[in-house]
């Protein structure tokens, strides 16, 4: 087994963290739509204090890197003069349309900023982890459903369904309660996450003990209503109508980063087209908000010129990448310009879905779960790992430059195999591992 490093603690705007090109900060925002002045002012701190690179993370958090302990103060002092709005402490995450979209139930803004005070006044608010998280779903077209939480809420009519751990497929429900119980609830869980110390999590808890400590301290407020149903998959790639008449374009940034002038560019052409400002999305995206209909098609060819995502179709999407060497100094391989590399090569043709995961290091942390494929940074090569995660057991190793050609073998088997419905995983584990360990070592497949 691919033995992980243990993860550090979350960075943020006051806290930042070691890596590989200097310090990094992460700046959540509150969800509030970010004046594309402010946005411009941000990058240009970014590149005046850091090196120039911003991310935006799986959750929509903002991070920028290659800062020293004095540029850190000076970027959170530049921050703070922008009408940017952010928070730190436990992660507060709302749909990324809240308010603005017109398919949504409720407007959980003002729910989570009266949860981000109630948490903030709460004794025990030391004691809750720096990981654990919330998600206010109103219940739009983007809603949150992907994306782990170890408190979930989404809106139906009158009332919050409530669940513990994980996305929405693996959470473990509690029932609902009224939306004017929300905040009420959300505190009653943390209360006991908090008992139980700052690592821990809701998943785990329930895991060792049940949900039963959870259900109870919302038993007085607790309603009995049916489980909301299944919705399909959010796309936040893309154009998306508003209440007033204009449209959102979501945009992804390949591999979660992008350069600071790339953005100030199209914070510039957004706000020439007529746009409100930007807000950042879960799956490394950012919504240019309220454009209007006329400028929408003109501004989308601008950010794909500069090199943003604009397609949901776009190979890159298939791939998610860690920062990698030398961004991150745990990183043994360079992870972008390998990712990039097997997208342009076509390495995996055919997917329709999250098809390689490349690791710099066993600990994974661009993607915890388990993927079709894994890529792990290994003293200078590449581990494979099949339906598994980046410490999980290698079926085969490759130097970096053989890696494009083995994953193309496999990729191309999968597409020829691949039954109606069936995914890629799965066409995998009817492979079998000494199959497709010979496939990637470039002998036959026998299929």
């Amino acid at each position: 087994m691919n033995a992980p490093r243990r993860r550090g603690t979350c960075p943020s705007l006051s806290q930042s963290m070691v890596t590989g090109d200097g310090l990094l900060v992460r700046i959540t925002p509150t969800g509030a739509t970010m004046s594309c002045d402010a946005f411009r002012t941000l990058c240009a701190a970014a590149r005046r204090c850091g090196n120039g690179i911003i991310e935006v993370t799986s959750r929509g958090s903002v991070q920028i890197r290659g800062l020293t302990k004095t540029s850190a103060k000076d970027l959170a002092a530049a921050v703070v003069r922008t009408d940017v709005a952010f928070f730190e402490g436990p992660p507060i995450l709302n749909a990324p349309l809240a308010g603005l979209d017109p398919h949504e139930v409720l407007d959980t803004s003002i729910t989570a900023v009266e949860l981000r005070r109630a948490i903030a006044a709460a004794p025990f608010s030391a004691q809750i982890g720096a990981k654990v998280s919330v998600a206010l779903d109103g219940g739009g077209a983007l809603h949150l459903d992907a994306v782990p939480a170890d408190v979930r809420m989404r809106a139906d009519a009158e009332c919050l369904h409530v669940a513990l751990g994980g996305d929405v497929e693996d959470a473990t429900s509690l029932g609902a309660v009224r939306v004017e119980h929300a905040v009420e609830a959300a505190m009653n869980i943390m209360r006991v996450l908090a008992a139980a110390g700052p690592a821990a999590r809701a998943r785990d808890m329930v895991a060792a003990n049940g949900a039963e400590p959870f259900r109870r301290t919302i038993a007085d407020i607790h309603i009995d209503v049916p489980p909301p149903p299944r919705r399909p998959a959010a796309e936040p790639i893309g154009t998306h109508p508003l209440r007033d008449g204009t449209v959102a374009i979501g945009l992804g940034l390949a591999f979660g980063h992008t350069d600071a002038a790339a953005l100030e560019e199209l914070a510039q052409a957004a706000a020439i087209s007529g746009a409100r400002g930007l807000r950042t999305a879960p799956d490394h995206v950012l919504l240019l908000v309220a454009v209007p209909r006329r400028g929408a098609a003109r501004l989308a060819d601008i950010a794909q010129r500069l090199g943003f995502i604009v397609r949901a179709d776009d190979p890159r999407r298939r791939i998610i990448a860690c920062a990698g060497a030398p961004a991150c100094a745990a990183a043994e391989i360079g992870t972008r310009a390998l990712a990039s590399f097997l997208a342009s090569e076509g390495a995996i043709s055919g997917a329709t879905e999250p098809m390689v995961h490349v690791s710099g290091c066993a600990k994974g942390c661009a993607c915890p779960r388990s993927t079709p494929l894994t890529i792990v940074g290994m003293r200078g090569r590449c581990g494979v790992v099949v339906n598994g995660s980046a410490h999980d057991e290698l079926l085969a190793t490759f130097p970096p430059e053989a890696l494009p050609g083995a994953l193309s073998r496999v990729a191309d088997l999968v597409r020829d195999m691949r039954a109606t419905d069936e995914s890629a995983g799965e066409v995998l584990s009817r492979l079998g591992r000494a199959r497709l360990a010979r496939l990637l070592l470039g002998g036959a497949s026998d299929a």
